[in-house]
């Protein structure tokens, strides 16, 4: 009898043990922190682009860092080949709309973007961008437009959408607006601090505006230094202050339009400097590991490729292949139908393999989101 009850005891305190274990690993899970999201879109980057950092950039890419990869497709309802404005809205809304639609869906009717949900939810915001903050990616996460060239409307929602944290262009459809209103006016009433000179210091405590151009910034190649990874280390620093999760967005504007003009310097040039933004971004996420990093683009251009590179005699016409060096190629100056390369890293990355549509980048980012 004796040991009959010993037993008993002993299969009670198990359940016991086991049920307290449940209990405070259930509170852990709830008094965990939400996990914070960078976005970075190398706007108009394939695996061409991809594949020319290492060829021509002086230090294994950054792009090498990654384990979880997988490939979107690109295409919106309207048109095979997709723009930045149709392209963006997938990640931002989580549906396919039509080409030059601006957080509308393919009716086009207003959408819940991911940064207003998340916003809603407490977390702090911010966009980075190398062209105007009012262009068709940036302006996909906050604007509700049928048309993407609709800057000064674009602006408007801006001026009251409250995000925390803006870098880029685009001065000109805030304060020379063809309605008179100077919309600067508007954002500083709204606990701003706004410099239209500079990228400066942020200010804790403020939302910070830092739209410096009338239009985009310079292209790497006319001297625009290290603007892309200034800002965004910037706004890590800033939401850091803050002590709450966020979502950032970063853009790399110019890869795209290196393709469109077939230029292969300005391509090469942009695609070394966003990734030595990756670089920095990375260690940022390895370094704060509630953090998930998505990269990817909304579309290619450019068709480029990489292929062998050649010689040419002035006299004879003769070519001769080169065969330590390599060549970028364009069959067009507009946006291509490939797949679309995505890296991740940190929490949640994993669920980014595999081959998917764009839209449903928002649907993973919240499922690891909520995965918590």
């Amino acid at each position: 009898m004796m040991n009959c009850i010993k037993k008993s005891m002993a299969v009670l305190s198990a359940v016991l043990v086991n049920a307290c274990a449940v209990t405070v690993s259930a509170q852990e899970k709830q008094t965990e922190e939400p996990l914070s999201v960078i976005l970075m879109i190398g706007d108009g980057t394939g695996i061409p682009q991809v594949s020319s950092a290492f060829y021509f950039g002086e230090e294994t890419p950054n792009f090498e860092r990654f384990e979880e990869i997988g490939l979107h497709k690109s295409y919106s309802t309207s048109h095979l080949i997709t723009d930045s404005a149709a392209g963006a809205t997938a990640f931002s809304t989580g549906q396919k709309t039509y080409k030059r639609a601006i957080g509308v869906s393919k009716d086009t009717i207003p959408q819940e973007t991911i940064l207003e949900k998340l916003k809603n939810e407490g977390y702090q915001t911010g966009l980075i961008s190398l062209t105007s903050i009012t262009h068709a990616t940036p302006a996909s996460f906050y604007a509700h437009v049928k048309d993407r060239d609709l800057h000064e409307e674009i602006a408007e929602q801006l001026a009251t959408a409250d995000v925390d944290f803006l870098a880029g262009g685009g001065r000109k459809f805030f304060s020379q607006r063809a309605d008179g209103k100077n919309l600067f006016n508007t954002i500083l009433e709204r606990n701003y601090n706004l410099d239209t000179l500079k990228l400066g210091n942020s200010k804790a405590g403020m939302r910070n505006a830092f739209i410096i151009e009338d239009e985009g910034l310079p292209s790497k190649l006319e001297g625009r230094g290290d603007f892309l990874k200034e800002a965004s280390l910037e706004a890590l620093e800033y939401f850091g202050k803050a002590e709450k999760p966020f979502f950032l967005m970063i853009e790399g504007s110019y890869i795209d339009w290196g393709g469109h003009d077939r230029n292969p310097e300005m391509m090469i040039s942009e695609v070394v400097d966003f990734d030595k933004t990756l670089g920095a971004v990375l260690d940022y996420v390895e370094s704060h590991p509630n953090t998930l990093l998505v990269v990817t683009a909304d579309h290619e251009t450019g068709g480029a490729s990489i292929g062998k590179y050649y010689e040419l005699d002035a006299e004879t016409g003769k070519k001769t292949e080169i065969p330590e060096k390599v060549a970028v190629y364009f069959i067009t100056d507009q946006h291509s139908g490939e797949l679309i390369p995505v890296f991740a890293k940190g929490k949640g990355a994993e669920n980014f393999k595999g081959i998917y549509q764009n839209s449903a980048i928002y649907h993973k980012i919240l499922k690891a989101i909520n995965a918590r």
